[in-house]
């Protein structure tokens, strides 16, 4: 949890942004969070009546902030997603929770965001808008492709680790199971076979695109071995493919672990460093 203000403060004093370019979210309502999330799920899971085996499962004692802290986070997922259909291009500084699914969290994740502001931001237009979930977090996003995988107006694309978490995957529209320790090259080859051919056939009005930093070498649950020029080189890759097709994309940080929270919260800064250098180069 502690990594989440040290990204947004890194970003300042970095001089990466300014004061001016924060805009800060409103806290997602039950009624928002419903549109994926069971009645049921979301009293228990607000109120704490959560059991100790829920608890377990997705790796956190609850209390009340943690249900404040989901519930801006997911808000700060919408918001992104619709100040990148306004600009172009938006990024938070959270989000990424995609083990989250309607009845459970799981994986560190309790209330899928993802899913949230794609439901919101495809349901609020005429006709529906076509969203697409780049998720190259190093873990499947199986709460993500649940929820969608009878959904035609978006597709769920992950690129992952095969051998890591979570156990039992789901099915993703696309989903590209890569060995332990892969390296920059082999992965970015990857990712660059497969992201024009999805914007060319499925067409998307907007993408929400999970930059996890779990592929790091360093990181504790990884596998992977991205290095953090592979990583910028990613997220500058995925960002450049949108903006250039004038496709809005809104990122968000996605999964790291690391006990040196301080350069955890480095690490997940890069998407945010590789989006303003995007912003630079389109003149956006």
């Amino acid at each position: 949890m502690g990594k989440f203000p040290r990204v947004l403060r890194c970003l300042i004093n970095d001089q990466v942004i300014t004061d001016k370019q924060v805009w800060v979210p409103e806290i997602a309502s039950k009624d928002l969070l419903s549109c994926v999330h069971t009645d049921e799920y979301l009293t228990n899971f607000i109120h704490g009546r959560v059991n100790e085996q829920d608890q377990k499962r997705t790796g956190f004692s609850w209390s009340e902030g943690l249900v404040s802290r989901c519930r801006y986070e997911t808000g700060g997922t919408v918001l992104a997603a619709q100040v990148a259909l306004q600009r172009g291009l938006a990024c938070s500084t959270a989000g990424g929770t995609h083990h989250a699914f309607p009845g459970y969290g799981s994986g560190f994740c309790l209330i899928n965001d993802l899913a949230v502001a794609a439901k919101y931001l495809m349901g609020n237009s005429s006709p529906k808008r076509k969203v697409l979930i780049v998720d190259l977090d190093v873990h499947q996003g199986d709460g993500t492709a649940f929820i969608f995988k009878e959904e035609p107006s978006v597709f769920t694309f992950s690129v992952h680790c095969g051998k890591n978490f979570p156990l039992r995957k789901q099915q993703s529209d696309l989903d590209v199971s890569v060995e332990d320790g892969l390296e920059d090259e082999e992965y970015l080859s990857i990712v660059e076979a497969h992201l024009p051919w999805l914007l060319e056939t499925f067409r998307p009005d907007l993408v929400l695109y999970d930059a996890g930093v779990d592929p790091h070498q360093e990181d504790e649950l990884g596998r992977l071995r991205l290095t953090d020029r592979g990583l910028y080189k990613r997220d500058l890759y995925v960002m450049k493919t949108m903006v250039s097709r004038g496709v809005p994309v809104a990122a968000v940080i996605g999964g790291g672990y690391s006990r040196d929270i301080d350069k955890l919260a480095l690490r997940h800064s890069i998407v945010h460093r590789a989006a303003t250098q995007v912003w630079r180069e389109f003149g956006m």
